[in-house]
This record gives structure tokens, sequence and C-alpha cells, in this order.
């Protein structure tokens, strides 16, 4: 028997390989001789360079950055065979680049990528790949744009602070500056997500409160936000705000539109196709994927509705594990018309947020036991 495991990372706790790795060895406690593919993936966040370099065969090129609160980080990108590259923004700009305690979505900037974009650029690349998940960010790629030239001013003429924060004093966009070698460069995003700039939906407020934001500062890079949209508008002659996607990594999305004729695509389905996943599907009983939190979300076009998509075609059935899954039977029986047959929590009891988080590998090889003595005990067929 052939088992796929095609997980994402678990946030802030296991890379996508570790996850895999662990949920195949709690497998073959219950059926060693289950023939097991481990399939690291990412859907455009923390993760995506590694899984698309080790999938082509390419390098990892380090560089030092600015990162999400301006000090020096050490960045990465990634080469991909010829001209192609591949970036990811938690690489510069990430949360995970930060603790808990110093979240600050008001004063965190995207400078950092635009910085590892000009590094890509130096080396030649015309093709390049964004992965837009994992950010720390919400000052609409204002600080990218500031690293490749373009100048964001207040109604003084001054260039804006970073982050969020100088968004509110915006006035106009100077595009004179923008580095000329982008004219030549196509940008291929891969975003998770197909959240608008503003509103409900939006970027503050869909992603502000993981970042560190409470309701009145959510208020407030809304605010932020709408009128850095309405300077967009003012200054390319097209709104943006409104197009899904563009409140990706705290609106990096609409800079990557407006700015940068890029395209978003969902970035599992870029991923899936690098790493060939149908190639690996072909004969498989079973697959199963997972990410650190199931919920509304994940239906947006995250790593395990993706991969259960693919799974379908092939008429494989496809379960999810996840750190914390949906309590709501309306949200699992959505991921279930998304080909997620069943979606199984790990944790083995109550327990706190660390505790959760220094124990997934542990958890996720019980989980990784379990499910296979579950498959073996109900002889689970393929679905037709």
């Amino acid at each position: 028997m052939k088992v796929v495991i095609a997980p994402d990372s678990f946030k802030e706790s296991l890379s996508a390989a570790e996850v895999a790795a662990a949920l195949a060895e709690g497998w073959r406690l219950a059926l060693p001789d289950t023939e097991v593919v481990e399939l690291p993936l990412a859907d455009g966040g923390e993760g995506t360079t590694q899984a698309l370099v080790s999938a082509t065969g390419g390098s990892l090129e380090h560089k030092e950055v600015s990162g999400p609160l301006g000090k020096p980080v050490n960045g990465f990108w990634g080469r991909l065979g010829g001209k192609r590259a591949v970036i990811e923004c938690a690489a510069a700009s990430g949360l995970d680049l930060l603790s808990r305690g110093e979240r600050d979505p008001w004063r965190a900037t995207t400078r950092g990528t635009g910085e590892l974009i000009l590094e890509a650029l130096d080396a030649g690349m015309t093709e390049i790949i964004i992965g837009l998940g994992g950010s720390a960010t919400n000052d609409g790629g204002a600080g990218m744009l500031q690293a490749l030239g373009v100048r964001l001013r207040d109604e003084n003429g001054d260039d804006i602070a970073p982050g969020a924060e100088g968004l509110e004093s915006l006035a106009s966009i100077d595009l004179s500056g923008l580095d000329k070698r982008l004219r030549g460069v196509s940008f291929q995003v891969a975003c998770d997500v197909d959240n608008p700039l503003t509103g409900e939906q939006g970027a503050s407020a869909v992603f502000g409160p993981q970042k560190g934001a409470d309701a009145a500062l959510v208020k407030r890079m809304d605010a932020c936000l709408a009128r850095y949209g309405e300077a967009i508008t003012h200054c390319i002659g097209e709104k943006v705000d409104t197009i899904p996607g563009a409140g990706a990594a705290g609106g990096l999305g609409a800079a990557f539109l407006a700015f940068l004729n890029a395209s978003l695509k969902p970035g599992i389905e870029i991923m899936l196709d690098a790493v060939d996943i149908d190639s690996h599907l072909e004969g498989a009983a079973l697959v199963i994927t997972g990410e650190g939190r199931i919920d509304s979300q994940t239906e947006r076009g995250k790593t395990p509705v993706g991969v259960a998509r693919r799974a379908r075609m092939h008429s494989i059935p496809c379960i999810a594990v996840g750190g914390a899954v949906p309590e709501d039977p309306q949200v699992l029986q959505t991921l279930s018309h998304q080909g997620l047959k069943a979606v199984f929590p790990i944790l083995p009891g109550v327990t706190d947020l660390d505790t959760a988080l220094a124990n997934a590998g542990l958890n996720l090889r019980l989980c990784g036991r379990n499910l296979a003595a579950f498959w073996q005990l109900a002889a689970i067929q393929p679905a037709d």
C-alpha cells in the first residue's frame, strides 16, 4: 500500500518536512510495510523557497536585509535554474522573525522583501515567484516599494515613515525612481488567500489580530490601507484594492498588482505543479495533508484544500490533521465538499499553546500511528 503525506508547516512549531516525517514515523509504527511518500509543501508562506529549490534542484542564496522592524536579518532567496527565482516575503518580513512580544503591525515594514528582489535583479533574474504568506506586516507593500525606488510622500513632500504608521500620512506616490530593470521582469505571485485590501474581509480585519493588533488598531490600519488604495488609484488610474488577493500579506498583494504587473495565482497550485504531485499520487491509496490551524480560511486556497482537490482528481481519499481544527460542523462540511473526507486534531487533551507547540512532533507521531491503525481496522478503500 502507498500513502502520500503532503502537509504544510505548523507555524511557530515545525516545518512542513518535519510534519511529514513525524506523521510518516507514526504511520509506520502501525503499518511498517506501507510505502510512505513524504512530500512537504507550502502555499506561499514559510517553506515556499526551500520546497521549490528542492523540487527544481536549485540553490539558496543568503543576504542580510532589513527585518520586519528594521533590524538586520539573514534573508534568503532561491535560484530555480536559468533566470528563475523564488522569494518568500516571510524570509525578510515574516512573523516568525519576531517573538510574540515584538509583534507590531503598526511599525512592521516589507522593506526587506524589496531588498531581496533587488538581490535577484542583481543576479540577472527575469522570472520571479513571490510567496506572500507569513508576513508580520500591514504596510500594503510600502516598504518593498521604497526599497525598489518608489517615493511615498506626505503632504510636505517628505518620505513617509515605515509600516502602516506611514500610510496614515500618505499623500502621493512617485514612480519615477522605480528600478528600471523591473520592466523586464515577470512576477508570479503565490497567494494563499483571496482577501481584498480593506473592509471586513480585508488585510487588517482578518490578519491584523494574528500579527498583534487589537480592535482599535485594526480599525486604524484599515483606514490607512483605504487611504493607500486611494493613492494607488490616483497614481495609476486603476483600482486594485477590491481585487481578490490584494489584501494578502498585509496588503503586499496590492503593491504587486498595482506597480509590478504581477499575476496572482494560488500558491498551492504553483507548488503542486513544481513538485509534480500528480506523478507521486499514482498508485496511492490515501493522501494525508494538514497545517497548524485548519479553519474557515483553509477553504480559501490553502494547502489542505489544494492537496485534497488534486487527490480527488485521481479518485484518492484525502484526510487532514491540524493543531487546531474547526468546531463548527458547517465548516467541516464545507471542507468535505472541497475534498477533505475527514479532519483530525493532533492534540491528545486540553493544553496551553506553548505546550502544544513544543509537543507538536510527538503529537503528530501519535496521530499518524492512530490514523494507520484506524485505516487498518476499518479497511477503508480508495474512493470511486
